[in-house]
């Protein structure tokens, strides 16, 4: 396998000239995410012309060059299941590549499967069998061995084939659309950041207004914390603290240390801050607090997620399509809840070709079951 390393920001800047002569180049990273907040990149590879090129952040300065380059919309960047990636650019160039296509994303509205890993695809299509010997290797460790480099190499070699065969099936069936939709929809996602974390905390549905008031603050400083000090959010406080914090709502040191579960590291340096945070709280008028969340869904609901979900596999059937690349678990959730007036507003991803494939049906079908 032919690649080169790429160590300097002259040999960077030479790369990039040549690559942008290029329609379309074949995009990987690789990158430590063991004990921050943030992915720590460690390599960056590209791949035109049948030969691949691997990238040092560690020795490049200016990247400048590098920036303008990922957003430049007259250069494909191809990648394979892009999220993390996509959380390796925004961090450590401050922008999202465009226009981008996701060969993942791309085999799951062909009908190939969901969540295809890239060793698996390139197997299916161009026969190949790839070496996995570096999978849990040190990318941050230097010099980098050869061994790392041809691993490394690999993740874009056979990225372009793979892209030419899958996008003429999506042109022929009328999905190519589709595919840069869903990687925008990512990249939309990602640049937003908002906040909301605390929906994913166990049981937040139980708090009432003021106490869901008091573990949205909490989470929100949490993740402010966590960005700051670039550390797991678990390494500030776990999930279970934060709900026991809100749900307490201790109003003293005493209350703090004998009612909530934390580790005496945390106590000592954020205790005081987080029964600040609380107090404010307790401050916050009735009319401000938010509403409560929806309760889990009961016997009834759920009978109509199942319903949809069949209803969802059978569209995926007609469209050719993985049923998983079609709705997210808990669109169908939504979807009910809208339907029995619970909710307002619904997911960026339900507009663009899914409105008309999949949303619509499927609000039909509980339209009519509801009458």
């Amino acid at each position: 396998m032919n690649w080169q390393l790429i160590e300097s920001d002259d040999a960077l800047e030479d790369l990039l000239a040549e690559a942008s002569e290029y329609d379309a180049v074949a995009v990987d990273t690789e990158f430590m995410r063991r004990s921050t907040f943030y992915p720590e990149v460690a390599l960056l590879q590209l791949c035109f012309a049948d030969s691949a090129w691997l990238i040092d952040p560690l020795a490049i300065n200016e990247l400048g060059s590098l920036i303008d380059f990922m957003v430049n919309p007259q250069v494909l960047k191809i990648f394979h299941s892009a999220s993390e990636d996509l959380e390796v650019f925004q961090q450590w160039l401050g922008v999202l590549p465009q226009p981008m296509f996701d060969t993942q994303r791309a085999a799951a509205l062909l009908g190939r499967g969901f969540g295809m890993g890239y060793r698996a695809l390139v197997s299916d299509l161009c026969g190949v069998d790839l070496d996995k010997g570096e999978t849990r290797s040190d990318w941050l460790r230097r010099p980098l061995s050869a061994s790392q480099c041809d691993y490394a190499g690999q993740d874009v070699t056979h990225l372009l084939s793979i892209w030419q065969m899958l996008s003429k099936e999506c042109e022929t069936q009328g999905k190519t659309q589709w595919v840069f939709s869903d990687g925008q929809d990512a990249a939309n996602a990602l640049a937003s950041n908002s906040s909301g974390y605390y929906k994913k905390i166990k049981s937040a549905w139980k708090l009432n207004p003021r106490q869901l008031g008091a573990l949205i603050a909490i989470s929100d400083w949490r993740e402010g914390v966590a960005r700051n000090r670039d550390k797991p959010r678990g390494w500030i406080i776990d999930d279970k603290a934060c709900f026991d914090l809100a749900q307490l709502a201790p109003q003293s040191w005493a209350e703090l240390t004998t009612g909530v579960a934390l580790p005496p590291p945390a106590l000592r340096r954020y205790g005081e801050q987080l029964l600040d945070l609380l107090a404010e709280q307790r401050l916050v008028p009735e009319r401000e607090l938010p509403a409560s969340l929806p309760v889990p869904l009961n016997a009834g609901q759920r009978d109509r997620v199942k319903k949809i979900k069949l209803a969802a596999r059978s569209i995926a059937q007609s469209l050719g399509v993985a049923p998983e690349a079609l709705l997210q678990s808990k669109d169908y959730e939504i979807l009910v809840r809208e339907a029995e007036g619970e909710i307002d507003g619904v997911p960026a991803h339900w507009n663009g070709w899914r409105q008309e494939r999949i949303i619509a049906p499927l609000r039909e079908l509980l339209g009519s079951d509801a009458q």
